[in-house]
């Protein structure tokens, strides 16, 4: 049975940023699916993951952006066949570990210098990437008029989410995981992408020489590569929990 491929967007985007990638993967004959991340929570955002992973009959491969990874990251093991997991320039948690501590283990973020908040009632605040430091924050190596768009349509993190801390039980533990990032990532640096891959045992891990946070985006072909292979992994897996 083909794979189902839930995609998970992070900040600062939607589901709209898969795109190019669904239209591959489905091609391939495999069923896919955007998940629309509310980005509130760690928790609360992989309970409605989670929720959505129950539903779906056969192998599952998660694949997380960003903040997204975070999320994938806490869906528990038993949800369902979840065969594979993909951390497109991904946050690959360890328990107790929060976003920004690990965009922080290694210098080169510059995220704090290009967000703008706006505070919610309760105490809260919503987090964008200033539409000025949009572009070569987040996605230097896309068109400039493209960039501009994203400014303006970007979707927001709570500042809490970013600060809260992993689950206890990381799924990459219990679960095969791929990585592909860039190298020129300004929101996650490079070596705090390698340290996670190497920490979760990456069965296959992509450096993309250029490529920015967006790497999905700006090199479609190469990530949907990665999220195929690891398709073609969770096919051949044959007991439910994704077990090694």
């Amino acid at each position: 049975m083909p794979a189902t491929l839930i995609l998970v967007h992070g900040a600062f985007a939607d589901s709209a940023s898969w795109n190019d990638i669904a239209e591959e993967l489905a091609d391939e004959g495999h069923r896919v699916i955007a998940y629309a991340n509310p980005l509130r929570s760690i928790a609360g955002d992989a309970a409605g993951l989670t929720e959505l992973v129950r539903t779906i009959d056969g192998p599952v491969v998660l694949a997380g952006h960003s903040y997204g990874g975070a999320v994938i990251t806490n869906v528990p093991a038993d949800a369902g066949h979840i065969a594979a997991l993909v951390y497109v320039a991904g946050f690959a948690l360890d328990a107790g570990q929060s976003p920004a501590d690990a965009a922080s283990s290694t210098p080169g973020s510059t995220l704090g210098e290009a967000i703008e908040q706006v505070p919610l009632p309760g105490g809260d605040a919503d987090v964008y990437i200033a539409q000025d430091r949009y572009h070569q924050q987040f996605c230097a190596d896309l068109p400039e008029a493209q960039a501009r768009l994203m400014a303006i349509t970007q979707r927001p993190i709570a500042a809490t989410a970013l600060a809260e801390p992993s689950g206890p039980a990381p799924l990459w533990r219990s679960v095969p995981s791929w990585f592909v990032f860039g190298d020129q990532d300004r929101n996650i640096p490079v070596g705090a992408q390698r340290i996670m891959a190497e920490r979760a045992r990456s069965k296959r891990t992509v450096e993309i020489a250029g490529a920015s946070h967006v790497v999905g985006m700006s090199r479609p072909a190469d990530t949907a590569a990665v999220i195929l292979d690891a398709a073609r992994s969770a096919g051949a897996v044959g007991s439910p929990g994704g077990a090694n």
